[in-house]
């Protein structure tokens, strides 16, 4: 909290201008997704500055591009949150709500936004059909939300791998039934500058997402 708030004082230079959101970020897309991408966590100048999730940033260049070519997005960016942007049958969020230190969440961190996320995803499991984390700390993620929200993941717990798959029972009082859990690496700088991650790799992964 107090280093959300720190940055939205202690702008950066090219956006001194600006009025920061500097508070927890909601998720934001369809009210009743089919697929639900989870990142990580705000980045101190993008989703902290805008106060939409993964917009204002270069990872979120590339996450809207590549929900767009899936047919998930009505455009291909994400500059503000007055944009005009739609997400259609799919919703963003994020597993920690407040920009951390170097843009790098910690466990704790994790487990205190765990209830926040819970209670938004509760809202939809009954038409979730694929869920998307980005990076193996939102694939642990996920499958703590599901056992905690009385689902079903299978032992040993589905390893994280870039385009990797796993069945995931929802909760009985949701109306159970499964979804299908979908890895892909992060969309940060050190993963799209490196090649590890490319823009056609994202797009497969939520492509596959949307066909489910």
């Amino acid at each position: 909290m107090e280093w959300r708030e720190q940055v939205a004082r202690e702008k950066r230079a090219s956006f001194a201008s600006e009025e920061y959101w500097g508070r927890p970020v909601p998720g934001f897309g369809d009210p009743a997704p089919r697929v639900l991408v989870v990142g990580l966590a705000p980045a101190a100048h993008g989703g902290n500055r805008t106060g939409r999730v993964f917009t204002g940033d270069r990872s979120g260049d590339w996450l809207y591009a590549a929900l767009h070519e899936a047919g998930l997005a009505t455009q291909p960016d994400s500059r503000h949150a007055a944009d005009g942007l739609r997400l259609v049958g799919a919703r963003v969020v994020a597993t920690v709500r407040c920009a951390p230190p170097a843009n790098r969440p910690s466990p704790a961190e994790r487990d205190a936004c765990a209830p926040w996320l819970q209670a938004e995803v509760e809202l939809f499991w009954s038409s979730l059909r694929a869920v998307v984390a980005l990076g193996q700390f939102a694939w642990d993620a996920v499958l703590r939300l599901v056992r905690a929200s009385g689902g079903r993941v299978a032992r040993p717990a589905p390893r994280f791998g870039h385009a990797s798959e796993a069945e995931l029972g929802l909760p009985d009082h949701t109306g159970g039934g499964t979804a299908v859990l979908l890895g892909s690496y992060h969309p940060s700088q050190q993963n799209t500058f490196t090649g590890r991650l490319t823009a056609p790799m994202l797009a497969e992964v939520l492509v596959r997402a949307a066909s489910l």
